[in-house]
């Protein structure tokens, strides 16, 4: 008898200091989708600052970046977690693609190797994530192979998913497209840049986080 009760104080403890853990939230995609630009748009609206560097060259975020006790207000209620911005996912990484930036191929090879340990960085952070963000051009096909390598991952692992189509401000924007692509996660199409339909995503950050 002694030994079911420890065991069910065990198991009582356990659980609620794991509702008490802080939440990771990871942020994810293919490289240039907006990642960082979403990301510091949160940390703009929650805590007056930037997240991190945002850059047109692709695979410029080569490493983890963590914004700790992000705490989001919407209707009453309160969230707060770890903002995790992670590398772009790509499946093959040239170094000739820097190349055509203007680096030289010295920097060119170690940028590309960068990239690649980030990615892989990336893929190993999942199993630390309560909850994740997949961030997608939705001006873009939404049926790659990098695409789905990261929903494929996310699925395994049975990961709550905000799916985000962003640059919704661009004509070439197709949020049709990417929900039929995607129908087992709830869509929210947004402007990070421009901060356009926020609202809704915080919203439906509380429905993923539960």
């Amino acid at each position: 008898m002694a030994g079911i009760f420890k065991r069910f104080l065990g198991k009582f403890f356990r659980n609620l200091f794991k509702k008490k853990k802080d939440i990771k939230l990871g942020l994810y995609g293919p490289p240039n989708g907006g990642k960082t630009t979403l990301a510091n748009k949160i940390c703009q609206d929650w805590l007056g600052e930037d997240m991190g560097s945002v850059s047109n060259v692709a695979h410029e975020t080569r490493e983890i970046q963590i914004k700790e006790e992000i705490t989001i207000k919407h209707k009453g209620r309160e969230l707060k977690f770890n903002l995790v911005d992670t590398p772009g996912i790509a499946t093959r990484i040239d170094y000739e693609e820097f190349i055509k930036e203007g680096m030289k191929e010295k920097e060119a090879k170690e940028r590309a190797k960068e990239a690649t340990k980030g990615v892989i960085d990336s893929i190993k952070w999942l199993d630390d994530m309560d909850a994740v963000i997949v961030v997608l051009d939705s001006t873009k096909d939404p049926y790659t192979q990098v695409n789905i390598t990261i929903i494929g991952n996310l699925e395994a692992r049975n990961i709550p998913v905000l799916l985000v189509g962003n640059k919704v401000d661009l004509k070439k924007s197709d949020l049709k497209k990417m929900q039929a692509a995607f129908p087992q996660y709830e869509l929210i199409g947004i402007s990070a840049k421009f901060g356009k339909n926020m609202d809704d995503f915080y919203e439906t950050l509380f429905k993923i986080t539960k």
